[in-house]
């Protein structure tokens, strides 16, 4: 095997360990195993190695595993303890710096670093770890990182609120890299791993398509469904013969519509477009439509490239001038939404 065959993934997790997430402790630590129980698996159901980092932080940061391989990892039981401030911009700093420092020999490597926060950049300037103490001049700081970073490189964060985001963005976080989370429960917690395993499946299945990084890994639109990631992914256009799109003209159950409009209704035979945000199940099937041309793709390929995991995640439709994205329904029930469009399988 060639050196430029041997993907490997470095894979980052820098977690806030304040104490307002005190309440999410256990949590934490469940989601964090179970994402690198997920990475074990994938890594080597795709051939691919991956090393795991995890960096925790409050009033300071601390690497407290570095690049391990990930079928050798511990749990992070005792790892994680939650007290103090929230240094964010001083914990993605000092992530990005020190992975960096990484050999990249023999391989091609990628980096993919997950910040998780429950609030706001409240202490990196009395950190040691903080290049600066002027917060101006730290928002500056990682800015300019990000934008110097290779294309090796990914760095999303989780936060909790429009603020957050905001406040992301100024730090210069690509904006299809930011993802909100509900900080106030458990429940919101399973969503934000959730969020991660997709991003992640989205990743790692891209890095064997030669895809080395991206600025859209929590994204539906045109930056992750295009006719480029479409071929990537191997998805191949329907047989026209094979299926029909019908206009929906007002709220109405699912099964209804296909039989006012001649057909006869079959379960899993019918998909609903995307239009607001929603849990999808593991075995639900995806479809793209490209408006132009009314073509459409189906196939395992799809669900890949929206990197949905073999298990129950949320997923948003963003906005994309050039496709839609279909579920299959399962249910007799499934309200359709007026003014969008209805894909039948025949």
């Amino acid at each position: 095997m060639s050196g430029s065959q041997n993907y490997i993934n470095h894979v980052a997790l820098v977690l806030d360990a304040s104490s307002s997430m005190s309440h999410l402790s256990r949590k934490v630590i469940e989601v964090a195993d179970q994402q690198i129980a997920y990475l074990a698996r994938r890594s080597g159901e795709l051939d691919q190695e991956t090393r795991v980092t995890v960096y925790v932080f409050a009033d300071t940061v601390e690497c407290v595993i570095y690049d391990k391989d990930v079928l050798r990892m511990p749990s992070l039981k005792q790892l994680y303890r939650p007290g103090g401030m929230t240094a964010l911009l001083a914990a993605t700093l000092k992530s990005q710096r020190e992975l960096a420092q990484t050999a990249q020999l023999y391989g091609d490597h990628s980096f993919l670093t997950f910040v998780l926060t429950d609030g706001q950049e409240n202490a990196s300037h009395r950190c040691p770890d903080a290049p600066a103490r002027d917060p101006r001049e730290l928002v500056e700081a990682v800015a300019g990182m990000i934008e110097t970073q290779q294309d090796n490189w990914t760095l999303a964060v989780l936060v909790p609120d429009q603020m957050g985001k905001r406040e992301a963005m100024r730090c210069g976080f690509p904006k299809d890299n930011i993802a909100v989370w509900d900080a106030t429960s458990t429940q919101g917690l399973e969503e934000a791993g959730q969020v991660i395993r997709a991003a992640t499946e989205k990743f790692m299945v891209g890095r064997s398509q030669g895809i080395r990084g991206s600025r859209a890994v929590f994204s539906t639109g045109a930056e992750a469904v295009n006719k480029d990631t479409i071929k990537a992914a191997g998805l191949a256009p329907a047989d026209p013969s094979q299926y029909q799109l019908i206009k929906v003209t007002r709220d109405t159950a699912i099964r209804e519509w296909v039989v006012e409009s001649g057909h006869t209704y079959r379960t899993g035979g019918a998909f609903y477009q995307l239009s607001k945000s929603e849990k999808i199940q593991a075995r639900k099937q995806i479809a793209v439509l490209e408006k132009a041309t009314d073509r459409v793709y189906t196939g395992p390929e799809a669900r890949t490239l929206l990197g949905l995991p073999d298990a129950e995640v949320r997923v948003k439709p963003d906005h994309n001038d050039d496709f839609t994205i279909f579920v299959q329904s399962t249910s007799v029930n499934r309200k359709l939404v007026a003014d969008t469009r209805l894909l039948l399988m025949l």
